[in-house]
């Protein structure tokens, strides 16, 4: 005779909803060096937009950019 309670069967894991298949992701084998990135462009290196010619603001810039030595 023994003490130990009786051990009771395992609990069954609750049913999972069911979810439709996940597609699988699509293989692009495209040249990845066709496509232009943004370095590709003078704005992708922080170059301005062209404006009008507009001399008060090609100074402006003039004066952003001159090096520390020009001052």
């Amino acid at each position: 005779m023994s003490t130990a309670p009786t051990p009771e069967p395992p609990a069954a894991d609750p049913p999972q909803p069911s979810r439709p298949p996940r597609p699988n992701p699509a293989l692009i084998f495209d040249d990845p060096l066709d496509q232009q990135s943004t370095d590709d462009t003078d704005r992708g290196w922080g170059d301005r937009p062209a404006g009008s010619g507009d001399s008060a603001a090609d100074l402006a810039r003039f004066l952003d950019e001159k090096p520390p030595h020009h001052l």
